[in-house]
């Protein structure tokens, strides 16, 4: 099931304990668009499916990547693309976007696209796997 744009927002919003919808929009758009280059195939276009459309356009139109970037590094890549963010403040911008986008995809999904990812991701995700 698609989130609306509303409650998406709102679910980062609230766990990155963001002050706006503004803030939590920047960091949805930053992220998303750093994982999209990070998918492929058919598992990009399911995760697409389920987020709002502005979004699903951003993981589908991903910045290149060269290689996938570990989790440390992607959290780093963030930090860059934020304007006056940390890798403190973008780990807590890539949890907060990245555990909402789990709620969205479901375990399943979730556990196809964490086998796309170099390991470490489930814990950005937030939802820790068994060693």
């Amino acid at each position: 099931m698609t989130l609306r744009r509303e409650a998406f927002l709102d679910r980062v919003k609230k766990r990155g304990e963001y002050d706006s919808l503004q803030e939590a929009e920047r960091a949805a758009r930053v992220v998303l668009a750093l994982l999209g280059a990070h998918l492929v195939g058919e598992v990009r276009s399911q995760l697409a499916a389920r987020l709002p459309e502005d979004f699903a356009l951003i993981l589908l139109n991903p910045l290149q990547s060269a290689e996938p970037l570990p989790p440390e590094r992607f959290v780093r890549a963030t930090a860059v693309w934020i304007e006056g963010a940390t890798e403190q403040t973008a780990a807590w911008d890539v949890s907060a976007v990245l555990s909402t986008a789990a709620d969205a995809a479901g375990d399943d999904l979730l556990g196809q696209i964490l086998l796309q990812l170099p390991v470490g991701y489930d814990l950005l995700f937030g939802r820790p796997q068994p060693a």
